[in-house]
Formats: C-alpha cells, sequence, structure tokens
C-alpha cells in the first residue's frame, strides 16, 4: 500500500471519529446558588438563556458539589476525584504551596491526548501566585489546557470587574488580561463571554474541550451599572449586610450606598447573573451558526451555594461553606441535542466527580486505570432522566482549623438515598435528615432514627478510612 494511501486513510478514520465525537463546553459559574436562575424558580433574576437551554435539555434538581467552596470542587471537576483524596480540602489561599499536582491525569489530558483542543478562560484557583510569595505555581496549562486566558495571576474576590481590573491602589492587575477588547468601560464577565466565542470559532473544525469559569456572581458582587439600575428599578434592594463598601467608598459614598451588599433582591448579582445568561445566549447563537449545536454538550453549573451575605438560598437550608443543601446543592443543565431528550427533570443525585467519567464516556475515550474515579458515568441518566446513578452514597469531607469566616463548621457528610447525615468534627451533635419530606433540613431525626444515626455513621467513617482520610485540617 502507498503512502499517499495510507496517510488518507488515517486521516479519513481521524475525521470519521471526531465527527462522532461530541464538544464539550463547561460553563461554572462562582457562588451561584440552587435557587436563582429562572428555571429554578427565582423570579427576580432573568435568565431567559439559561431557562430556553433547560428547555432544550435535562435539568436537574439534586446536583451537588462536592465541596462547599471552590477549589475543592475544581480540583474534583478536573479529577473524577472526591477533594479527600486530591487532598485540596478548603480554598487554596493567595501563598500556597497546594496546589493541583501535575500528577493527576485531568479530564482536559485526557481529551487533549484523545484528539479535542482544549482552552480554559477564567478562574484557575487551583494554585497560589508568585505575587503572593508561592513556591509552586501550577497554571491550566500544566494540566492539559493548549489554551488559556483570563486566569487570575493574584488573589481573587475583590470586585474589580472593569478593564484594566485593578483593585484600589494595588500595583498591578490581578487578571490575565493586559489588552482591552470591549472598549473603555469593558467588564470581566462580557470579555470571558467574547474570548469563549472567539475559541469556539476557530476551534471548530475538531472536537474542542472548553471550561468557561467565571468570576461572578463571587462577592464583592460589581456588576455592569445599566444592568445594576434595571434590577434596582425592579425592585428596592434589601438591607444591607455590611456597613463597610470599599467600592462605594472609592466611589465618595457613605455605608454601603450602592447596594453592593444587599442581603436580598441584589442589584449586583442580578446584573452579574444576567452577564453570564447573556454568554449563554452568545454561545448557542454561536453553535448555531456554526452547524455544531446538535453534537455539543453545554453544560452550566456552580462551583457551590450562594454567599448568605447577598442572597438567599431558600428553600435550602444554610449557604457557602456549609454542608447544609444551600451550601452543595447547586443547580445543573446539560444539553446535548443529539442524544439527550428535550425539556425534562431529573431528580437523581449527582455530584461533579461525576463529569469526568460520563464525559469520557460521551467521548469514547476510557479512563486511565491508574487514577482511581469516586464519580460515576451519568450518561444513561442524560438519556433517561429516570435511571439511578450506579452508586450507592455521596460524600463529603470538610475538616477546618477554625469555622469558616462565613459560617461554616468543620465536619463531614453522606447521603445515601432520600437520608443524609451531618457529622460536625468538633462537637459531638450529629444531625440526620429525610430530604424527600425535609429539603429545608428543619428537622434533625438524629434522636428518632438512632439505627439510621449509626448505619449513615458507619458508612461515612468507613468511606474516610478507604480513602486515608481523617479530621485534621487541610493544607491550605
Amino acid at each position: 500500500m502507498n503512502r499517499a494511501l495510507i496517510l488518507f486513510l488515517v486521516w479519513l478514520t481521524s475525521d470519521s471519529l471526531w465527527a462522532k465525537q461530541p464538544n464539550i463546553i463547561f460553563v461554572l459559574a462562582d457562588d451561584l446558588g440552587w435557587a436563582e436562575l429562572g428555571c429554578y424558580g427565582n423570579k427576580f433574576n432573568e435568565t431567559p438563556h439559561l431557562d430556553a437551554l433547560a428547555k432544550r435539555g435535562l435539568r436537574f434538581t439534586n446536583a451537588y458539589a462536592s465541596a462547599p467552596v471552590c477549589s475543592p470542587y475544581r480540583a474534583a471537576f478536573l479529577t473524577g476525584q472526591y477533594p479527600a483524596r486530591v487532598g485540596i480540602l478548603d480554598y487554596l489561599r493567595p501563598d500556597s504551596d497546594n496546589g493541583l499536582s501535575t500528577k493527576h491525569i485531568t479530564l482536559p489530558k485526557l481529551l487533549k491526548k484523545n484528539g479535542y483542543t482544549t482552552g480554559m478562560i477564567g478562574k484557575w484557583h487551583l494554585s497560589g501566585y508568585k505575587y503572593h510569595g508561592a513556591n509552586k505555581v501550577v497554571r491550566p496549562t500544566d494540566h492539559g489546557f493548549d489554551w488559556n486566558t483570563g486566569s487570575e495571576i493574584k488573589g481573587v474576590g475583590n470586585g474589580a470587574n472593569f478593564f484594566p481590573y485593578v483593585f484600589r491602589t494595588q500595583p498591578i492587575s490581578w487578571i490575565d488580561l493586559p489588552k482591552n477588547k470591549l472598549g473603555k468601560d469593558e467588564y470581566l464577565t462580557d470579555r470571558l463571554n467574547r474570548e469563549a466565542i472567539d475559541f469556539i470559532e476557530r476551534s471548530k473544525t475538531k472536537p474542542f474541550f472548553l471550561y468557561l469559569a467565571h468570576y461572578a456572581p463571587h462577592t464583592i458582587l460589581n456588576g455592569r451599572s445599566d444592568l445594576v439600575e434595571k434590577y434596582r428599578k425592579k425592585h428596592p434592594p434589601g438591607k444591607s449586610t455590611r456597613d463597610r463598601c470599599y467600592l462605594c467608598k472609592d466611589s465618595g459614598h457613605e455605608g454601603d450606598a450602592l447596594n453592593h451588599w444587599a442581603g436580598d433582591y441584589n442589584p449586583h448579582l442580578g446584573a452579574m447573573l444576567e452577564s453570564i445568561d447573556e454568554g449563554i445566549g452568545l454561545i448557542v447563537k454561536k453553535l448555531k451558526e456554526l452547524d455544531l449545536e446538535e453534537n455539543t454538550i453545554l453544560i452550566f453549573t456552580s462551583d457551590n451555594g450562594g454567599e448568605l451575605n447577598v442572597t438567599s438560598n431558600a428553600p435550602l437550608r444554610g449557604g457557602k461553606s456549609q454542608l447544609y443543601e444551600g451550601g452543595i446543592r447547586v443547580p445543573l443543565i446539560i444539553s446535548w441535542p443529539k442524544e439527550i431528550p428535550q425539556n425534562k427533570t431529573s431528580e437523581q443525585p449527582t455530584s461533579n466527580v461525576d463529569f469526568y467519567p460520563t464525559l469520557l464516556k460521551a467521548a469514547d475515550i476510557t479512563p486511565d486505570k491508574s487514577q482511581a474515579l469516586d464519580g460515576v458515568s451519568i450518561l444513561q441518566t442524560l438519556c433517561n432522566p429516570e435511571v439511578a446513578p450506579t452508586r450507592k452514597a455521596l460524600h463529603w469531607h470538610y475538616p477546618l482549623e477554625k469555622p469558616h469566616f462565613l459560617g461554616g463548621r468543620s465536619s463531614g457528610a453522606i447521603r445515601v438515598g432520600d437520608w443524609k447525615l451531618i457529622e460536625n468534627f468538633s462537637e459531638n451533635s450529629p444531625e440526620l435528615y429525610h430530604l424527600a419530606s425535609d429539603p429545608s433540613e428543619k428537622t434533625n431525626l438524629a434522636s428518632q432514627r438512632p439505627d439510621k444515626l449509626r448505619e449513615l455513621l458507619t458508612q461515612l467513617i468507613q468511606w474516610r478510612k478507604s480513602i486515608g482520610a481523617t479530621k485534621e485540617p487541610p493544607k491550605r
């Protein structure tokens, strides 16, 4: 067989494989609570594009984050392993040397190895930063991403959401976006959306994996002024949870006159979420324009529950930093028109550790046997929302040196069926809830159901032992 024919057959085989492998777009919001989207019942925030995405796909009502804070979620998503196995149990501090080890076989590494173009935009938070004195700095390109932009180079969450992204009198921008692309008042979420569209456009000829990690709506909340005014007019902002507001002071205002810390009906939260929603609309439009929508898996979710300083996760109890449902149950919408039925809802419990095996299975890629996986494929659930994932329990492990500044306690949790146990490590006060009848976790059944308490506690302890987890405070 001559060389030209061999090359043609190789090209033909590769082209055929690429035609079958789905594109993957994973959009992650930061600190977006379960009850914030219109399709989850919210009447204040306006999310028409996300609501439409839910109608074109599958919406989960029992989707979970594997931790109630940022960094552990992101590590679990990229590795398919619980944070307790990875060793990242709390959010990483700016000077941390406990970044995500390159020994892990991450999702983008495997996808890249199997022909995917891989790109990451936005919040990384899986390393410390050189600016803050970290000795070991790990970037997205160290974990299999061909291309990366808009990721932080110093501590995040300061509200400097407009170009040149410099917080107050700090000497440098906190983010890797040195050039303005959208004009004088360039807004961070809009810029990240623009980068996503550009990536899709230039990656259209072969399968791609795009991880778009928004910084919104993490506090300090700071939305686009036109949208903030829209929501301020829609409903008077709630009472502020803070008297001191840096952004207000820098604008010559006293207290929280600009409503950055409104406890409910927060106009900045509504505005930031609408900017995310606009990006979803642009992504869907671009996919349709390029005739890629049918075979693109588009996922939207959040890394943990909403922060109680600026919102409520009602009817769920608690919020960010807590193992109550409000801290770990998150919105999840998945669209894949070629395979997933439209306008369906699934009540099946799933965790973000499941994305790794699910997406590999969808792309017909075999996981590397050298890396243990805690997640299970939910591909069958995506195709039939009534089918339960093949697992016995969901687990959480969140040991802390001291209580989180937002109220979280050192604790662990397990969910088996409709039963959930929270073990508080620093005090002998286990909590037992039946989520089907009590999703708001109002009634602690620990004293009424000691048999179920012992059963779940035994399982939780056995699980910790099986992966070598302890109650010792984590590396930070």
